[in-house]
């Protein structure tokens, strides 16, 4: 029995651009992690997700917001607020492990899908995502 693998095939991405010019600046920064907290509150799917979070989002989409702002390659915002991400170190606190991670994951995926993100780029921030998802895991 023979097995045939299909892989999508995607345009290439600008790479004269950051990332964060590709998504958009920060209005497309700002509507993808208000997506992807919306979703969270939203979506059975991403319900142990939602329990390591307090009552409140709003800080939450801050944050994420003005980190991704910098991972991106636009500006700094969290840095100038709370210097070093220390990404691990800020989240020992929380239970973070593999169903965390993996909603954390399908929950941003769905987040750029429904934000019209070009595939070939969702493909390669889900990557980057998943290792960094993978790495804050503590249990």
């Amino acid at each position: 029995m023979t097995t045939t693998r299909v892989e999508a095939v995607f345009e290439p991405l600008d790479t004269t651009k950051t990332i964060f010019e590709l998504l958009g600046g920060e209005p497309g920064v700002r509507a993808l992690v208000d997506r992807f907290y919306d979703l969270m509150d939203l979506e059975a799917d991403f319900t142990a997700l939602r329990a390591t979070h307090g009552a409140s989002l709003d800080a939450a989409r801050d944050k994420l917001f003005w980190f991704l702002c910098g991972y991106f390659g636009g500006p700094d915002h969290y840095i100038q607020r709370f210097g070093h991400p220390r990404l691990r170190a800020r989240h020992l606190p929380f239970s973070i492990g593999e169903t965390e991670r993996d909603q954390w994951v399908a929950c941003m995926g769905r987040a750029m899908q429904d934000q019209q993100i070009d595939p070939a780029l969702v493909e390669r921030l889900l990557h980057s995502f998943f290792g960094v998802a993978d790495w804050m895991r503590n249990r």
